[in-house]
């Protein structure tokens, strides 16, 4: 490689590199997310200025009980506890608080609560999903399944 090569392509390293760093930090968790139990699957997207999270994929998508989908029977709420779980949106008002951590509320069908909540960017496919009542947090690490 000649000095004038190796010059021209430091440039372009530099020039690019930035602009590459920022398109990842800014696409932030959009992606499809497999729980810890592995028992169900995310699709994590930005809606607007926030981040929405909907159920893609369940394990087990027949409840053994009936032999019909699964649905959000624990939701205290009549009209909301017939809806598929498949498909239901668990957050939908995720806004960014620092470099790769959301901030908002989450939807927990197997106890038909919603919770205090925020997700982590803690590496390039895991996220640390956090629920809290007042100061009791609980979370979990999911993976990504695929973009």
């Amino acid at each position: 490689m000649t000095t004038r090569t190796a010059l021209v392509a430091a440039v372009l390293f530099a020039a690019l590199a930035p602009a590459a760093a920022n398109a990842q930090s800014a696409s932030g968790p959009q992606g499809t997310w497999l729980t810890q139990a592995g028992d169900a699957r995310v699709r994590i997207k930005s809606c607007g200025a926030a981040l929405c999270g909907s159920i893609v994929w369940l394990k087990q998508p027949i409840d053994p009980n009936t032999g019909n989908p699964q649905v959000d029977d624990k939701n205290p709420d009549p009209a909301r506890a017939a809806r598929p779980v498949l498909g239901l949106q668990i957050f939908g008002d995720m806004r960014p608080v620092s470099q790769g951590k959301w901030s908002g509320h989450i939807y927990n069908a197997d106890d038909g609560k919603t919770y205090q909540s925020s997700i982590s960017h803690t590496g390039p496919t895991t996220l640390y999903v956090e629920g809290c009542v007042g100061t009791l947090c609980g979370g979990e690490t999911w993976t990504l399944a695929g973009r």
